[in-house]
């Protein structure tokens, strides 16, 4: 490792401590908002804090004329985690041209005063992770990891040997975000076995998985589906099937399991709908925000946020976004809410079995089979914060959205 590598690194790690998601909201928003507010987070924290902390992923291809500008507006938008992608979003023709663009960007916001979201670049295969890692200068301090595209066992051991190499050259952990999206996950006789053997492979290398993305699109397409925007993704029961698998094989609260990640929502734009809205009305009439519904309405927004809240009843943490639009959705929902975290305190502090009513008098606090979900409750509010009592979601997107 190279001087100026490690000194980009140093420098690298004091900013990334400045990473703390809704420091964009006016200092004087926060007390009216949060019970507890978010902490800041960094390299230095441990690997499912930072997975947590991921929120919404927001993709960028490597061809944009403007991408460091770009990547540095959205970190100040609140922006936490980004992907520099270089595969699907980038025409053949372009792909080597990508690559240097990736490089200089990374080189190029290494030299900022401000932190940078935590930022990966998404491969085509593996070994332009070892061109990536040998090309990179300052740019190795801000860059946290690769995304796998079309992860199974087959690529999947050439993936990490590839990370291996990175890992040594850049002399510290670079992160691995394997996305399920193979036919062979998806078709109903091969998947338990997939499962398996990607389940061995990842808890081989358990250090360097940060997270495991969900790839729904590709799913999709192996049926030739391209699913409704009046539809959540729960809905195309073919591949709902293939995430309840995923979660059940990698998503265990028992220790063997990773944060995994939700699929992308594709659409942003108005259109003629054909079904009625998902968002109920009284939330909003509560908040007098009926004006903002119609906004979210409009822009198909109510449809992201039913899925991320079944993203949620489904163990899936984070998301998957396209659209700068989708961030302030999925952060918003991500805020542990004051009965929520009175809950999930109640249950941690218990040392021994039983159920107790809640602290909000609404139901019954199971201490043992209720403390993994506490944990995690916990977890999330440590990087997401914790609402004051009677701010809602509404309450929090209007300010996420008007600021």
């Amino acid at each position: 490792m190279t001087a100026s590598v490690a000194v980009a690194q140093e420098v690298s790690l004091r900013k990334r401590k400045l990473l703390c998601h809704f420091r964009q909201l006016p200092a004087g928003r926060a007390p009216e908002l949060f019970h507890r507010r978010p902490r800041s987070f960094g390299d230095s924290d441990e690997r499912e804090l930072l997975a947590i902390a991921l929120g919404a992923t927001l993709y960028a291809p490597a061809t944009r004329d403007d991408l460091a500008a770009t990547i540095r507006r959205r970190a100040a938008r609140g922006v936490c985690s980004m992907v520099i992608d270089l595969e699907d979003a980038v025409a053949d023709h372009e792909v080597e041209w990508a690559k240097a663009q990736a490089v200089a960007v990374l080189d190029e916001l290494a030299a900022d005063p401000d932190p940078n979201p935590m930022l990966f670049v998404r491969v085509r295969d593996a070994a332009t992770i070892t061109e990536i890692a040998e090309a990179l200068g300052p740019g190795a301090g801000v860059l946290t990891g690769f995304v796998f595209p079309k992860f199974d066992s087959l690529t999947g051991p050439s993936y990490f040997a590839a990370l291996a190499v990175a890992t040594q050259r850049l002399g510290r952990t670079v992160y691995a975000m394997p996305v399920l999206e193979s036919a062979a996950l998806v078709h109903r006789e091969t998947r338990d076995r997939e499962l398996s053997r990607i389940a061995e492979l990842l808890a081989a290398h358990r250090e360097q998985v940060l997270a495991v993305r969900v790839g729904a699109t590709d799913m999709c397409a192996t049926f030739g589906i391209r699913r409704d925007r009046d539809l959540t993704i729960y809905d195309v029961r073919v591949v709902a099937d293939v995430i309840a698998d995923i979660v059940n094989y990698l998503g265990r609260a028992d220790g063997s399991g990773f944060v995994i990640t939700g699929p992308v929502w594709e659409y942003f734009a108005d259109h003629e709908r054909m079904f009625r809205p998902l968002l109920r009305t009284a939330p909003f009439e509560e908040s007098d925000a009926v004006k903002f519904r119609q906004y979210l309405v409009s822009r198909d927004l109510d449809g992201l946020l039913r899925e991320i809240t079944l993203d949620r009843a489904n163990g899936i943490q984070g998301k998957t976004v396209i659209h700068p639009s989708h961030v302030a959705a999925v952060h918003a929902l991500s805020v542990v809410t004051h009965e929520e975290y009175s809950d999930a305190l109640d249950i941690l502090r218990a040392d021994v079995g039983g159920v107790a009513a809640s602290g909000y008098r609404n139901k019954m606090n199971e201490m043992r089979p209720h403390r993994s979900w506490a944990r995690q409750t916990v977890l999330r509010a440590r990087v997401f914060g914790v609402a004051n009592k009677g701010v809602s979601f509404v309450d929090l997107l209007t300010a996420l959205v008007t600021e």
